[in-house]
């Protein structure tokens, strides 16, 4: 099914309204896993035409999505990642881990952009950033697209890596999201040290209940619990 392709539309609205001459898409992935890092993926692309079929990384199949980052990762001006850890999540919240994911990419781009387009509505990142946020970004706008992809091929390729020791979790085919492999794996043999522990799913899991954490961060923030699947998907 062919889609429209990403433009510099926002990017060029930028420029014309706030004087911004360096601007990062910036693209997260991982939200609503049960286990892994979540990983945001900050990308400056100017204003050159795109790889042919960029676009959302959830609109590719794995074949396509493998192609283009690596056409990306030589593509774009730069590009930058930055991971929050399970640990992190569970202590911090979603909304303050994925702040600190993005803070670490935009902060090992090599050069510090003066404004950055966010994919979604919700400004999760905040001062002293110029925050732009666009709904389905990623499939919109060039730089968003970039980085949706970038981070969702690196993420996934971590993932990977990080269920060599875990193989009945099927890391390297779910990335760590819910899949009836990793529930049942779940089931018998409990969280692996890269689970995050105050997810909705230990709640299904009475043998392994007594290992959730708390949540410790403020209630009533929206995208704090957005993404979360329990055991009933």
């Amino acid at each position: 099914m062919p889609y429209e392709p990403p433009t510099h539309t926002v990017e060029r609205s930028l420029r014309a309204t706030t004087g911004a001459k360096v601007i990062a898409g910036v693209d997260e992935v991982g939200r609503g896993a049960w286990a892994g890092p979540v990983t945001v993926c900050a990308a400056i692309t100017g204003l050159r035409r795109p790889p042919v079929g960029l676009t959302d990384s959830k609109l590719l199949t794995v074949k396509r999505r493998n192609e283009l980052d690596e056409i990306l990762r030589k593509w774009v001006s730069s590009y930058a990642l930055g991971h929050a850890s399970p640990e992190e999540i569970d202590g911090l919240g979603m909304t303050a881990a994925l702040r600190l994911a993005a803070g670490r990419a935009l902060d090992a781009l090599p050069v510090r952009p003066d404004a950055v387009i966010l994919d979604g509505k919700h400004d999760y990142l905040g001062a002293p950033w110029k925050v732009r946020t666009v709904i389905k970004g990623d499939r919109s706008c060039v730089a968003v697209a970039a980085a949706s992809v970038i981070a969702k091929v690196q993420r996934d390729k971590m993932m990977a890596e990080l269920g060599i020791g875990h193989a009945d979790f099927g890391f390297a085919d779910n990335a760590g999201y819910p899949s009836p492999v990793h529930k049942a794996a779940l089931e018998v043999r409990g969280p692996t040290p890269f689970h995050r522990l105050s997810w909705a799913y230990l709640d299904a899991l009475p043998q392994w209940r007594h290992l959730k954490k708390a949540r410790s961060w403020a209630e009533g923030s929206v995208p704090e619990i957005e993404g979360q699947l329990g055991f009933d998907f």
